[in-house]
């Protein structure tokens, strides 16, 4: 089995955590740059401890770095487990694609042998 630089647990909790629309919609906000946690609640119809449900997992998968300004919390969005699970399916895309090639290689030839040795079809007669 062919390891990659995600560990499985860490590539795990980064599809976990990008499996969710609202999670993914936080990402998303983040990506715009650093932001206070009550900022990024106001858009979800939701309540402040749903949003930080949401925000733990997303900091559970290292997506996601907090850090306090006071009794302000920020949050920034960390690309690297989005990188590595990128990564980690590029991997199993390319794996696969050989795979199938392969494999289509294999039935057309022998698509080619059972007609190389197939009796010709006599012409002209019906039946």
């Amino acid at each position: 089995m062919m390891r990659t630089p995600a560990t499985p647990n860490h590539l795990d909790q980064t599809l976990l955590a990008l499996a969710d629309p609202t999670r993914r919609a936080i990402l998303q906000r983040l990506a715009a740059g650093e932001t206070r946690v009550t900022e990024l609640a106001q858009p979800f119809a939701m309540s402040l401890n749903a949003v930080s449900k949401h925000i733990r997992v997303l900091e559970r998968a290292k997506l996601v770095r907090r850090r306090r300004e006071g009794r302000e919390h920020l949050l920034s969005f960390t690309p690297k487990p989005m990188d590595e699970a990128a990564r980690w399916m590029e991997a199993q895309r390319a794996n696969w694609t050989t795979r199938l090639q392969a494999l289509d290689d294999l039935l057309q030839e022998e698509d080619r042998a059972a007609a190389a040795s197939a009796p010709p079809h006599p012409k002209g007669r019906t039946r």
